[in-house]
């Protein structure tokens, strides 16, 4: 039976709100398929406001795939503004896609993409008003599947009590494998209902459904065990790794939004997962191992996607994209094939041991000349040390004073504060580094017209990262370092102007850090401040720290436990029956050296240094060079 769309009722409620142009839908290549083409049915969720989630490469990809499949149509949904939530709630209008204005819980999987552990309560926002019970425990036969993905799926613990199950890694295969699980199951009748379908995601050991697993708890609050409740599901649930992403080559119809996006650019990945081993990148981490796309699929999937689009701005996207091993190929026949046109070319943050003055001319070759950010992450020799972050200062030193020398004038330098074994000298080191990088720009210059802005952010300790033990610093002393840096840069009457200064408080983070390590208890501190009004806890605007404090009082939960508390190599975290394919030995051996200021390389280059992953998953690095050149070479 066709759903009808609920985009009359919700017409009437648009003038009263803030960019209504953002709920109708109707972007160039979106898909709305007839509701009785298909017997398996996805709604896909970025649980942020659109302007945020409709960039977000991830749902892109499955939607375009989702929707090639015959039988199955997939249809977005994002999370609405407080002021149309009111009214929605007043007139009884649930939450809806974007595509077709279909209610949510008509579908049969509700796919949540978290990139961020602060979307958390946008969830259930989305749920409660789709009419879906927020415990998984209480939804029946008509209630969709809610499925996670994402990188903070691979601690899915806090939300477990909302999801009914959740994919680590890539999406791509796993998505279509889903949705072949989903048909069989609705062909045969639905036998033995919503846990007989669970039951067979499970089995696979693909898809972790936490309602299978059960956790015994210490009497002092650690995780005992977490074992399986049922004879058929696996101990551990793995990650899903694409090894060939020219396979892969979407977006291929990428969507042009309506209203203004966080980012207005086509993007395409040009290799996913990182060895560069920063011990502090949760994403470099688990994406392991490296692959690539070859030179001939990033050049087809450029001209391919600015043609489908009509942006004039191309975003070659990875965790380290200067570190691809034809980025200099690629730069100059991309370069050459749009000389002249108005397409630009932009990398986003570049290591600075990657950069070189050739590859930037190349990308600002159309005339485009914005501001160069580099990541140092450690204001100190010693800090980078810790954090595996091989830059010394000579080389930041270098590259920023080529890059003034060759005509730019601004740089972004990005750090962090909180790191563990920091020190008020460390971070007071950013400020030493800003003044040099200034002092060398105006010799290199001769001018004064030289900027650098400092922009930092808290730490905050990730699952399956060599700091998943490591106690996080507490918001005072994080406030405390970054005043103190504010007023060392403000205060210098020679270089204070020149240097911009950004900085988030560490409240934020000690809430992310609750989330983002926290157990199967959290959740109830997640409902509790959802209740309670918390919503869209990204936004600065939105964030209240003491709402979350208040109701993790009231919920028992111990914030600084689960903070600021370091582990002890035994402790069972509540993310070990995940396997992200890094070996847990090799991890804690590495959170050691960090401790003694040990140093790795990046395994691209150098011998294996066993960090479990590619005999684990069965995978292996895959990277060029190629030989092939940009092909067609024509000049557009």
């Amino acid at each position: 039976m066709p759903v009808e769309s609920i985009f009359p009722r919700l017409e009437a409620l648009l003038p009263k709100v803030q960019k209504p142009i953002q709920y109708v839908g109707g972007e160039l290549n979106s898909t709305v398929k007839d509701w009785d083409s298909a017997d398996v049915r996805w709604a896909l969720m970025y649980p942020d406001a659109y302007e945020v989630g409709l960039p977000n490469q991830g749902v892109a990809i499955l939607y375009e795939i989702l929707n090639e499949l015959p039988g199955t149509l997939a249809e977005r949904t994002y999370a609405v503004w407080p002021d149309l939530e009111a009214l929605m709630r007043a007139e009884g209008v649930p939450q809806f896609t974007v595509d077709a204005h279909r209610p949510v819980r008509a579908f049969d999987v509700f796919g949540v993409s978290f990139s961020t552990e602060l979307g958390y309560t946008n969830l259930l926002t989305a749920l409660d008003l789709a009419g879906i019970p927020l415990r998984a425990a209480d939804r029946g036969e008509d209630d969709p599947i809610v499925l996670a993905g994402g990188h903070a799926a691979f601690n899915p613990e806090p939300v477990a009590d909302f999801l009914d199950a959740a994919v680590l890694g890539d999406g791509e295969q796993i998505a279509i494998a889903i949705s072949e699980v989903v048909r069989e199951w609705k062909a045969e009748g639905r036998p033995g209902g919503r846990d007989e379908l669970l039951m067979r995601l499970a089995e696979s050991g693909g898809v972790y459904v936490p309602k299978f697993y059960d956790v015994d708890y210490h009497p002092d609050g650690r995780i005992k065990r977490v074992a399986p409740n049922r004879p058929d599901v696996p101990w551990r649930v793995h990650k899903h790794t694409v090894m060939d992403l020219d396979e892969w080559p979407y977006p291929k119809k990428p969507l042009v939004p309506l209203a203004e996006t966080v980012h207005e650019r086509f993007s395409v990945e040009i290799f996913r997962g990182c060895t560069r081993g920063c011990r502090f990148c949760q994403a470099g981490m688990i994406t392991r191992p490296v692959r690539e796309r070859s030179i001939t699929t990033i050049g087809a999937m450029v001209e391919n996607g600015i043609k489908e689009s009509g942006f004039n701005e191309v975003g070659l996207l990875s965790l380290s994209s200067a570190d691809h091993s034809e980025i200099g190929d690629v730069a100059k026949g991309l370069a050459d094939r749009y000389e002249g046109t108005n397409t630009s070319l932009s990398l986003p943050s570049t290591r600075v041991d990657a950069f070189n003055i050739d590859l930037a001319n190349e990308f600002s070759r159309n005339g485009r000349r914005s501001g160069l950010t580099f990541a140092p992450e450690g204001g100190s020799e010693r800090m980078r040390k810790v954090i595996n972050k091989m830059v010394t200062e000579e080389d930041l030193i270098r590259t920023v004073t080529t890059a003034y020398s060759q005509g730019w004038r601004q740089v972004k330098l990005y750090f962090m504060c909180g790191l563990p074994t920091e020190t008020d000298e460390d971070v007071l080191g950013i400020a030493d580094l800003a003044k040099k990088v200034i002092k060398a720009g105006r010799e290199a210059t001769g001018s004064r017209d030289i900027r650098c802005t400092v922009s930092i952010g808290g730490f905050v300790p990730k699952p399956h990262t060599p700091f998943q033990w490591a106690g996080q610093a507490d918001h005072e002393t994080v406030d405390r370092r970054l005043k103190a840096l504010r007023d060392a840069l403000r205060g210098d009457k020679e270089y204070g102007r020149a240097i911009g200064y950004r900085y988030h408080d560490g409240k934020p983070s000690i809430v992310e850090g609750l989330l983002s390590r926290g157990d199967r208890r959290v959740g109830a501190v997640i409902r509790a401040v959802w209740e309670d009004g918390g919503r869209f806890d990204g936004w600065s605007e939105h964030f209240s720290y003491e709402r979350w404090m208040a109701a993790a009082e009231r919920c028992g939960v111990d914030v600084g436990w689960y903070t600021t508390r370091e582990r002890e190599e035994n402790e069972v975290l509540p993310w070990d029956h995940l396997d992200a394919g890094l070996d847990r030995e090799w991890l804690w051996q590495d959170w050691q050296d960090a401790v003694s200021g040990g140093e790795v390389e990046d395994c691209r280059w150098t011998p294996c240094y066993d960090c479990g992953v590619c005999p684990t998953m069965g995978t292996e690095i895959q990277i060029g060079p190629t030989g092939r050149k940009l092909l067609p070479l024509t000049v557009v």
